[in-house]
Formats: C-alpha cells, sequence, structure tokens
C-alpha cells in the first residue's frame, strides 16, 4: 500500500513539473530577442522550462497542422496563426504581439542608399527568405516588385529556408547583400561585423506579427502564463533593443 502511494505521489509531482514547460515555435526572426525574454523569464521564474523551436513561420505552421506538439505559436506574419485557427489547432484568438522592420545588410557594401545598392556591379548575390515560408521574404519581394527591380534581379537572388539563412549567407559571404530582419541586424555578431539599412516604412510597412495558443495549452498553466509575459510590459525593452515596434 505505501509503494502504490508512494508512486501515486511521485506520479502527481511528475505531472507538476512538466506543467511548468512550455514548448515554443518561433519565426526565426525572433531567435535572438525570444533567447533573451526566455532566460529573463526563467529566472524569475526558476522552476519553468521554455523549450524554443526556431524555423519559418510557413514550416513551423505545417509541423502544427501534422500535429507537432507545441503549445504556443510566435509568427512572423498574421496570416500564418490565421491558417492554424481556421483549421481548428487553436486554443484561443490570434494576438499581435508586435511589428518587425525589413532591412538590408551587408557584410562588406555601404548600404547607406538602400535600394540603389542593388544595383552595383560588385552585387553578385542577394539572399531572400523563401516568400512562401518566410513573411520577411515575402514582404523583400513585394518591395522589389512594387519598385521594378525585381525582374531584373531575380537572377541574383539566392532564396534561404528562413530569414536567419538568408541572414547566414549575408554573413558568410556567399551573397554581397541579404534582405534580413532588422531584429537579426542589431544581433550582436551581425551588429558588429557588417552594415545595414532600415527601410522606411512609406514602401515598406513594417510586418505585423501575431501569436496563437495551439489547441491543448489552455490546460498548461505555465504556457498561459508565458504569453501573458511575453506580451506585457516587462518584455517592452528587449523588444526595442532588437528594432521591433511596439503593440499600442
Amino acid at each position: 500500500m505505501k509503494k502504490i502511494l508512494f508512486s501515486l505521489v511521485f506520479l502527481c509531482a511528475s505531472i507538476a513539473i512538466s506543467a511548468q514547460n512550455v514548448r515554443i515555435a518561433a519565426a526565426a526572426n525572433l531567435r535572438y530577442v525570444m533567447e533573451e525574454i526566455k532566460a529573463q523569464y526563467e529566472s524569475e521564474n526558476p522552476k519553468s522550462k521554455i523549450d524554443i523551436t526556431f524555423g519559418s513561420s510557413g514550416t513551423l505552421t505545417q509541423q502544427i497542422l501534422n500535429g507537432a506538439k507545441f503549445d504556443l505559436f510566435f509568427a512572423a506574419d498574421t496570416d500564418f496563426p490565421k491558417k492554424i485557427a481556421a483549421a481548428g489547432f487553436a486554443a484561443g484568438d490570434v494576438k499581435t504581439y508586435i511589428y518587425g522592420k525589413l532591412a538590408l545588410w551587408s557584410l562588406t557594401l555601404d548600404v547607406s542608399k538602400g535600394l540603389e545598392t542593388l544595383t552595383l556591379p560588385e552585387v553578385k548575390k542577394i539572399a531572400i527568405a523563401d516568400p512562401k515560408k518566410a513573411p520577411y521574404g515575402e514582404s523583400a519581394v513585394e518591395l522589389l516588385k512594387k519598385q521594378g527591380l525585381y525582374d531584373t534581379l531575380s537572377e541574383k537572388i539566392v532564396w534561404g529556408e528562413n530569414i536567419s539563412q538568408a541572414a547566414q549567407f549575408a554573413f558568410s559571404g556567399n551573397a554581397e547583400l541579404g534582405f534580413i530582419a532588422l531584429s537579426l541586424a542589431l544581433a550582436p555578431d551581425m551588429q558588429s561585423k557588417g552594415k545595414y539599412y532600415v527601410f522606411p516604412s512609406e514602401i515598406c510597412p513594417p510586418l505585423e506579427q501575431a501569436c496563437v495558443s495551439i489547441k491543448g495549452s489552455e490546460k498548461n498553466k505555465a504556457a498561459v502564463k508565458f504569453l501573458k509575459y511575453v506580451m506585457s510590459k516587462k518584455c517592452d525593452v528587449l523588444w526595442l533593443k532588437y528594432g521591433y515596434g511596439l503593440v499600442e
């Protein structure tokens, strides 16, 4: 009887501990800021453990629709979370949590003239994230098309699986230029070694980024708490540090 009681107590304790774990699917542009938010949150909540998987919003959406076990999804746009909600995989409303900005980045070139840099003779390759999977890649393609540059430059484009890979192409020198998230341009390694240009909102509106709770996460109190934390004023300093625009 004592063994049975001990087993039940141990089982309940294990369930309580596992409930502190939060599984996050996050767009690749969030890598640095979300890691800092995670560290800050875990320091304030020592019993919690945040596990984050980064990738393109499109790839993560497909994983969730295929049954991947996540509690929360932080996308780089509003369309992918809405797709999850429309398919019946959401536990709550789709909520805008931040606004991101598109930037042009180079390891070697002066990009201060923005789009004019793209036509320089030394530019052989331009890195852009897959527009079908990555909202920042879609934003870059839309910008080039609106400015009448896409057809001229299309043969120079190298496509990244997500915005982090596009940034890596530029950072490694495999592309002279990269259309990346401002948040990545402000990451320690890239900020110290390259130059970036932020496109004005008049020609490239900020990307509205939304999140959604995945069905089943409403039972995980830690997931509910973490979502509230991310959207609270406690994280404003970190969002601003990486160039994001806050939700008013």
